[in-house]
């Protein structure tokens, strides 16, 4: 049984609160900023095909840094401390109380031994092969949990590059896969 050491929502708020810790009010109305623009771009980019997305992460961590703004503003804190944060807590107290029900549960059942995977979340963008490139369409985007990036692009392709799937439809081919979440530099 594969357990999931961090699921994608949880990959974003312990990515926003570890990056926030010791941060100001100015520092942090400067990330609350970006969130929320990055957020814009995203709700106006192509629809992806997969609830896991570039809008999903982005709304995630504006919703994230918007909270711990109010957070801060509501607490006279100086600085945000992550420990005086009860929901940031309870995020996590939640996620090791899934990881222990889940390892118990694949215990219990004697299937297998439970195997602990620490994924993570990567963009795979497409390009149009030479012969059907069209302005009209966009490239598809798609975001995936994986162990690796050779991973992650295998598996857009085993989904997204069969007869009639996404790429063939439109005659795309991988052209990227980069790390989504963590963020490079974010290390849990």
């Amino acid at each position: 049984m594969l357990i999931y050491e961090y699921l994608p929502h949880e990959l974003v708020r312990l990515g926003v609160v570890a990056k926030a810790a010791g941060f100001d009010h100015r520092q942090v109305a400067a990330q609350v900023c970006q969130a929320q623009a990055r957020a814009g771009k995203a709700r106006m980019a192509p629809p992806e095909p997969h609830h896991l997305s570039e809008l999903f992460i982005a709304e995630l961590r504006r919703l994230q840094w918007e909270r711990i703004a109010g957070l801060m503003e509501k607490e006279r804190m100086a600085v945000y401390v992550p420990s005086r944060d009860s929901r940031a807590v309870r995020y996590e107290e939640q996620r090791l109380q899934r990881l222990m029900t889940d390892v118990a549960e694949a215990e219990r059942s004697g299937v297998a031994p439970p195997e602990i995977w620490r994924h993570r979340v990567y963009r795979i963008a497409a390009q149009p092969t030479a012969c059907i490139s069209s302005p009209d369409l966009p490239a598809p985007t798609v975001h995936l949990m994986a162990a690796s990036a050779g991973e992650a692009a295998a598996r857009a392709w085993a989904v997204h590059g069969r007869e009639g799937g996404l790429y063939q439809r439109g005659g795309y081919r991988i052209a990227s896969v980069e790390q989504a979440l963590p963020e490079p530099g974010e290390l849990f």
